[in-house]
């Protein structure tokens, strides 16, 4: 888990030099194409159909297009604000899923996880700091970005289809790719051309993607997985150091203080969702 992390935060990187000199629309569409040819030939040699009546299900279709509006919104804000501040908005994303799944979900919430989603949504204030000196509007398509990918993850969690992860992924590449092209018309930009290094970015935008990808359901299958999904903060780290290095990025103290925040609410969060699911299963272990 905290190899795919890291992997996450230096695609971002990738992405935001990408965005300097190529419409974002376009960095998503093609990362996104790249992706989906990857995974064809996964799948053909493995020999998984490559189409799935499950496809067309109204839940899956609404999960890829979450997530297509999600990035969307994430990889705009991730060109106009620093890494370090993207990155810590993204970071709240477990705490919406915490809550939306008690809200829409029907899963039970004690008092003292939602003291943890409400103190981590004062720290995402503390680094937006709306009204204030420092605001900057854009931080907000971050936070709309964190909401839509937070709705995919309820919706992966209601799920009842067959369908395995890398048929998922494939299907919202698929979709994301004319979402990004929409997007590129819709702050009508025009597509360039992508030079040497620009072709070489993207490729390593697309293969780090695939192995982070990779990574992750590795750790989940592998792990317990209220304890894995912690070490996803791990990311803010990481995001940090690469937006020091390439960016010249210097978090401000408002900003560390909600990172910090958030982190702290949703790896509390975590814990006591696994503790919850731990002590669940032993109870009906003794019926």
């Amino acid at each position: 888990m905290v190899f795919a992390m890291f992997s996450f935060a230096v695609e971002d990187t990738l992405i935001k030099v990408l965005s300097v000199t190529m419409p974002v629309g376009q960095i998503l569409s093609l990362i996104c194409l790249g992706g989906v040819l990857l995974f064809l030939v996964w799948f053909l040699m493995r020999g998984i159909p490559l189409w799935q009546p499950e496809y067309l299900n109204n839940k899956v279709m609404l999960r890829s297009l979450c997530d297509a509006v999600g990035s969307c919104l994430f990889i705009t804000a991730l060109s106009l604000v620093p890494l370090t501040t993207a990155s810590a908005v993204i970071q709240a994303t477990p705490l919406v899923v915490a809550m939306g799944a008690a809200l829409f979900l029907g899963q039970t919430i004690g008092w003292r996880r939602w003291l943890a989603i409400i103190t981590g949504f004062i720290g995402v204030l503390i680094i937006i700091r709306p009204g204030m000196d420092g605001f900057v509007p854009a931080t907000l398509l971050a936070v709309a970005g964190m909401f839509g990918l937070a709705t995919r993850d309820l919706l992966t969690r209601s799920l009842t289809v067959s369908l395995s992860g890398p048929q998922l992924a494939i299907h919202t590449f698929t979709i994301i790719i004319p979402a990004g092209l929409l997007l590129m018309l819709g702050q009508g930009q025009s597509a360039v051309i992508p030079d040497a290094k620009q072709i070489g970015l993207l490729v390593g935008c697309v293969i780090i993607g695939v192995i982070a990808y990779l990574a992750i359901v590795a750790a989940t299958r592998t792990g317990n997985a209220g304890i894995i999904s912690s070490f996803r903060y791990s990311r803010m780290v990481f995001a940090l150091a690469l937006g020091y290095v390439f960016f010249a990025e210097i978090p401000d103290q408002a900003t560390l203080i909600g990172v910090f925040i958030i982190i702290a609410s949703g790896i509390f969060t975590l814990w006591r969702e696994a503790r919850m699911h731990s002590a669940s299963l032993a109870a009906e272990a003794t019926v």
